[in-house]
């Protein structure tokens, strides 16, 4: 049976657990195992920079036993997907493991920004600091997009449901 990692910032919801619960049920469902990193056992008496060690390892490792990384890849705290997650797929890409990705939302990245946030300058758009904003038709940065096999629009059970369609 292949391991389904999974990332994404669903772990610091308040019902993490539950999540976890439902995403390993959805994998078993379409007949994989999935590794949720709230799974992993931590002794979180010990201080603060060890306890951020072992979660770190504890989730490497879990990545490397994966066969397949499924991540939440929606917007977290801002206009970006978590920085966690992204580490972690692009972690999982650089082993060859297959990294999915799925977004509520997947127009072009450019299209997040009002109108009011977004400026020409030579022709090109740039936001308020005066930085260009990416235009190359992703839903996501392109190092994300381009280290991703696919990015669903939709959910995780969304591609689940693809997977076992391959």
């Amino acid at each position: 049976m292949k391991k389904v990692y999974i990332a994404g910032p669903d772990v610091f919801e308040q019902d993490s657990i539950e999540i976890g619960k439902q995403l390993v049920a959805l994998c078993k469902e379409y007949g994989y195992e999935g590794l949720y990193p709230l799974d992993n056992v931590v002794d979180f008496s010990q201080e603060k920079h060890k306890i951020a060690k072992d979660i770190f390892d504890a989730n490497v490792a879990m990545i490397e036993k994966a066969d397949i990384v499924i991540a939440n890849l929606n917007q977290f705290r801002g206009k970006e997907a978590d920085s966690g997650t992204v580490w972690e797929c692009g972690y999982a890409s650089a082993l060859g493991k297959e990294v999915y990705g799925y977004m509520e939302n997947t127009n072009n990245y450019i299209d997040t920004f009002e109108h009011s946030e977004k400026f020409q300058r030579e022709g090109y758009e740039v936001d308020k600091y005066e930085r260009l904003i990416e235009d190359f038709d992703h839903p996501i940065n392109l190092m994300i997009a381009c280290s991703v096999k696919e990015i669903i629009e939709g959910s995780f059970e969304d591609v689940l449901k693809g997977l076992t369609q391959e």
